[in-house]
């Protein structure tokens, strides 16, 4: 089957066995790889009962059909099971290397269930799988783990995914850390290998992905590449990396300042990608087959020196950073650095730092609760101390390594957390584009801004061959809804592609190597529905996980206008865009499910 390894890798961690299983053909024709070919694997394995810390809840590493073959910016995988975080579907991309060298060692997955009785790794190489113990590598951190892996296997060019403490510890924002600073960070999936003392995964070896047409590849990749270098998003994100856009996007309103309660902050501009350039910056960092390299890689001085740094990233400048009314930007980088280290989500991790510092401003928690620690805005130190104590489950930490929501409900305040299902909700603010509320809203994971782009949409970045347009960005509408429906299911392909959000070449140029590479003959008009397919059995999952139509909500916060916005003061009408995102998508009022007629439409009558 061309564009996939034709097998999985299954790993029972409780008794050691080590299996191979024939790729189901017909579920990658239905999801094509990625998070929807994923979640159709774990769907018959998990039920309410299913403990995200225990070892019933199986672990699913799993790549997409464009992963490891020339496509440009396709070097990414993605990590599934339950969620210790959200309770929900547990997703979490990353980039780098990991998923390429998982392909070339001969496996398109790896799913992972059981308890190991003590810390191990696997090594796969060259089709060839082995445990070993990891008891030595356990409390090492994320950098030192990849090292001491790849001096003990020393088997050529590696790859090694792996936790650091705050995975040990089962933070509940636990990231997978790959590649020295590639993180899968959100939902929890470190947390979930902690618990089953899967310390890391080295990958590599020889075997290359089959494609179908290498010579139509080679020329539609060629205009992809064309493509990117026209494309301004992607030569903004190549010239300032991501923190680039905050230079631009806080003049819209979409930068959240001081936890989601300041408008327009003008000394946000100097954690942007201009103030790194001439400050911190050393160099720059591509993900496997990117032409773009949006990586930043920055040395900082002073009391926290640290050389060759990755990042910041816009969420983490943002979260270190204006979130806590900070515009340190070095500081932001250390910050960074010490949940890449532990292995920490910066958006959850920093969030939650942040809804603790508006808790205390309120009155509602004090030293008493924070240990002695007084949670001033702005003071980046602070910040330090409590990622350090959120890593190793100490003090104050011990509270926070649980998220925003359970800080909100230990305080009675659970409706002050900016949150959506236990998903700490990115920084991209939804008043400033309303798309982005229903986004957060329905999003299969919780709140989550790679599921559908948005602000990136209403700021021009259309797709017209798939009938996506851009519109009023403020504007809460059916054809809001409309847009956001057909955006969210444009990148659920994505997802299950497996490609990266700043690669957005024209959408014929994406269906070109998306057949020469799996022979499929795939139409344009077939993308969409393949991506809703994935979008709706994710709906499905969390169904049977008890999410009701009552979890599509926002956070109050985010309901308020911000009354020193200078940008505009309207919120998003959520009683015209939910039941309008209902009607688009097929879900019944009254259950948020999708109704037979729906998954009958979508070839998914076995589920109907």
């Amino acid at each position: 089957m061309h564009g996939f390894m034709g097998r999985l890798l299954s790993v029972d961690l409780t008794s050691g066995h080590i299996s191979t299983v024939p790729l189901n053909e017909r579920w990658a024709r239905q999801f094509v790889g990625g998070a929807g070919l994923a979640c159709r694997y774990l769907y018959d394995r998990i039920d309410r009962d299913t403990d995200p810390l225990g070892p019933e809840n199986p672990l699913l590493f799993m790549t997409g059909p464009l992963v490891g073959t020339m496509a440009p910016m396709c070097g990414r995988y993605v990590v599934c099971a339950r969620s210790p975080q959200t309770g929900l579907w547990g997703e979490a991309h990353s980039g780098g290397r990991f998923g390429p060298h998982l392909r070339f060692a001969g496996y398109d997955g790896v799913l992972f269930t059981g308890k190991a009785p003590h810390p191990v790794y696997l090594s796969m190489w060259n089709g060839e799988a082995k445990l070993h113990d990891a008891r030595g590598l356990w409390g090492k951190d994320s950098y030192q783990t990849q090292d001491a892996i790849k001096n003990e296997l020393d088997m050529g060019q590696l790859s090694v995914a792996c936790i650091g403490v705050a995975g040990e510890n089962l933070v509940k924002c636990a990231a997978v850390m790959n590649d020295w600073g590639r993180a899968a960070a959100r939902t929890g999936m470190g947390a979930v290998m902690g618990s089953k003392n899967l310390k890391a995964i080295a990958a590599g070896g020889e075997f290359r992905v089959s494609v179908a047409d290498g010579a139509t590849l080679k020329k539609a990749v060629r205009a992809v590449i064309e493509d990117v270098k026209e494309d301004v998003k992607a030569q903004f994100i190549a010239a300032g990396g991501t923190a680039s856009a905050i230079d631009t996007t806080m003049w819209w309103g979409d930068v959240p300042n001081k936890y989601f309660t300041v408008g327009l902050w003008e000394p946000v501009s100097a954690l942007g990608g201009g103030t790194m350039a001439e400050t911190i910056l050393v160099g720059n960092r591509a993900c496997y087959g990117c032409p773009v390299g949006c990586g930043r890689v920055t040395s900082i001085t002073g009391e926290h020196a640290t050389e060759n740094i990755d990042g910041p990233e816009y969420e983490t400048a943002i979260a270190f950073g204006s979130l806590m009314l900070c515009d340190d930007l070095p500081g932001a980088a250390y910050a960074g650095h010490l949940c890449n280290t532990y292995g920490l989500d910066t958006i959850s991790c920093g969030a939650t730092i942040a809804f603790a510092h508006y808790l205390y401003d309120l009155g509602i928690i004090s030293k008493a609760d924070t240990g002695g620690l007084e949670l001033k805005w702005g003071d980046i130190e602070t910040a330090f101390t409590l990622i350090e104590q959120i890593a190793h489950r100490e003090g104050f930490g011990a509270v926070l390594a649980e998220g925003s929501r359970y800080l909100g409900r230990m305080y009675g305040v659970e409706d002050l957390a900016v949150q959506v299902n236990g998903l700490e909700v990115p920084f991209h603010d939804p008043r400033a584009f309303v798309g982005m509320a229903l986004v957060y809203a329905t999003s299969p994971r919780g709140a989550c801004h790679n599921q559908a782009d948005m602000y990136l949409v209403d700021l021009g970045a259309a797709v017209p061959e798939l009938d996506i347009e851009f519109g009023d960005r403020l504007e809460s509408s059916e054809e809001k809804a409309l847009m956001t429906s057909r955006v969210m299911d444009w990148r659920s392909l994505y997802n299950s592609l497996i490609m990266c959000h700043f690669c957005n070449p024209v959408a014929g140029f994406t269906l070109s190597m998306f057949n020469a590479v799996t022979g499929w003959q795939l139409e344009a008009s077939d993308l969409l529905p393949l991506g809703e397919r994935a979008f709706q059995l994710k709906r499905l999952f969390n169904g049977k996980l008890g999410l009701t139509a009552a979890n599509d909500r926002l956070p109050k916060l985010l309901l308020q206008p911000l009354p020193d916005n200078e940008v505009d003061t309207r919120v998003p009408d959520m009683d015209v865009l939910l039941p309008a995102f209902y009607r688009v998508r097929g879900w019944d009022p009254q259950t948020g499910m999708p109704m037979p007629d729906k998954l009958r439409e979508l070839g998914l009558d076995d589920l109907a």
